[in-house]
């Protein structure tokens, strides 16, 4: 890792990579190109692109909370089986560890169907259990590494899942392969996501926790005798094959800091690599904030959680000038009278906390396409004062920061250029404006701007109030929030304060 000399580039010593927690506690590289990659169909396309450009002996490395084997890249596909299956049969080196859901629930099935295409054809995929209690596997990497050639090696990091309805593009009509999602949504939901694709010195360190994730002596059936029968019969081994010997990490190809965040729930058997778990997501995040001058912009799938929102509301309350604006999904992925009010609860009180903390200075809004219907929002994206931003699997809530297992990007651009780039790409996308508008630029006018384009010609965004439950549904709400949907992953010691 170069060392980085933030005045040679008109900031003051340190301005720069103190945005980044210390190296004592995460490790961050220097000499990084990120190029985000905004809605599935692009995402799709250039993995299709890359895993299309290997050869013998290359290597490629994915971990996924769900994956469909018959989900089309394109139009015209291959199917996501297809393409790892073909890349596995020219002798690349394809390795996969897919969560392994509950039983009849979920992901079970698609991620066994998927396993079992990949370790037909040659690779070795597994399937991991070894979670918290109600707890789940929610990275979603892709590493492709080349044999000979570092400096084309690749890695994804973010939010898109190889599964149905993540394959929309910019004019929201959704994905054919339509996922289960609320019927307002429509038969073919609109669908908002990111990714990250990663060139130089980080992607070993994306690696590194598919490694250390695959090294892990637990047994991948630990908990239940079930599923070690269902192993057995066909086939999935207990315990992974050792990993081949690593190469060097990539050479530099550019000016782009990294840091790799993750979350680990604290658990038993504890992860050899975590043994009380590892919230740097949380602490990442707190220390952004912690630095915010002018403007929090976050676009997530939930946006609830005591902890988050106090963490926000204190920053707003810190900054006279600073501002928050959130992007959130209109409704619940499952909004039935037992889903959706744990759900609606959690965000009215994130709602409620920084609305107080901020007034007119924090603002929510969901999305809609051109013929009016809601946007599913999935993207976990996060920019502050146009100077760090984040990609990655995790929600701004604690089972993300505490519970399951989380991965995310943060970026620093020493040019300053990437994430105010990011941030008015999706702005014009949202707001119906040119890239060029000038009021894109305007971080101090950013929540009138929002507001004053609600409605207006070609603009997508809508305010979002979440909705004040009866105050009998609250009392069921609050109490299955807590212990379902925004569970507490953090070490004893830690739970009832605000430490990560």
């Amino acid at each position: 890792m170069r060392p980085v000399d933030d005045r040679s580039r008109g900031c003051e010593p340190g301005q720069v990579s103190d945005w980044f927690l210390p190296t004592a506690e995460r490790a961050w590289t220097s000499g990084n190109v990120v190029v985000p990659h905004v809605h599935g169909a692009n995402y799709f396309a250039r993995l299709l692109e890359v895993v299309g450009a290997t050869e013998p002996g290359d290597r490629i490395f994915l971990t996924d909370w769900r994956g469909d084997s018959d989900e089309r890249m394109t139009e015209d596909g291959p199917t996501v089986g297809e393409l790892l299956a073909s890349a596995s049969r020219r002798g690349v080196e394809v390795r996969a560890l897919l969560w392994r859901s509950h039983p009849g629930m979920l992901n079970t099935e698609e991620n066994d169907h998927l396993g079992a295409i990949i370790n037909e054809s040659g690779g070795e995929a597994l399937l991991d259990e070894r979670v918290r209690r109600g707890g789940s596997h929610h990275q979603k990497l892709f590493v492709v590494r080349r044999k000979g050639r570092p400096e084309e090696d690749v890695a994804f990091v973010g939010g898109i899942d190889l599964c149905h309805g993540r394959r929309d593009d910019a004019e929201h009509a959704g994905d054919p392969q339509a996922p289960p999602l609320d019927k307002r949504y429509g038969p073919t939901p609109p669908w908002h996501d990111a990714m990250a694709e990663i060139r130089g010195p980080a992607v070993a360190h994306v690696l590194d926790t598919f490694a250390e994730r695959w090294d892990d002596p637990t047994p991948l059936d630990h908990r239940n005798p079930y599923r070690a029968i269902q192993h057995r019969l066909v086939k999935m081994p207990r315990h992974p094959e050792q990993l081949p010997e690593r190469w060097d990490p990539p050479p530099e190809v550019g000016s782009h800091l990294v840091q790799i965040l993750r979350t680990y729930p604290a658990k038993r058997p504890a992860y050899p690599f975590a043994p009380e778990g590892e919230r740097t997501i949380a602490a990442g995040y707190s220390r952004a904030f912690t630095r915010a001058k002018r403007l929090i912009y976050v676009e997530d799938q939930y946006f609830w959680s005591g902890l988050v929102a106090a963490a926000l509301a204190d920053a707003l309350r810190r900054e006279p000038e600073l501002q928050v604006i959130a992007v959130v999904p209109r409704y619940p992925e499952e909004d039935n009278r037992l889903s959706g009010p744990p759900m609606i609860y959690g965000q009215r009180r994130a709602w409620e906390a920084l609305h107080e903390a901020g007034g007119d200075r924090f603002a929510m809004f969901d999305l809609e396409n051109a013929a009016g219907t809601p946007i599913y929002v999935h993207a976990k994206v996060c920019v502050v004062d146009d100077r760090w931003m984040t990609i990655g699997s995790d929600n701004l809530n604690l089972r993300s920061w505490t519970h399951d297992s989380e991965l995310t990007c943060a970026v620093v651009d020493p040019d300053g250029d990437l994430p105010r780039t990011v941030r008015a790409s999706l702005w014009a996308e949202h707001l119906g404006l040119p890239e060029d508008d000038a009021r894109l630029s305007d971080v101090g006018g950013a929540v009138d701007l929002w507001t004053d384009r609600v409605g207006a010609p070609g603009s997508r965004i809508r305010q979002h109030v979440p909705a004040l439950l009866p105050r009998r549904t609250r009392l069921w709400a609050r109490a299955a929030y807590r212990t379902l949907y925004d569970p507490d992953g953090r070490p004893r010691s830690l739970r009832g304060t605000t430490r990560f």
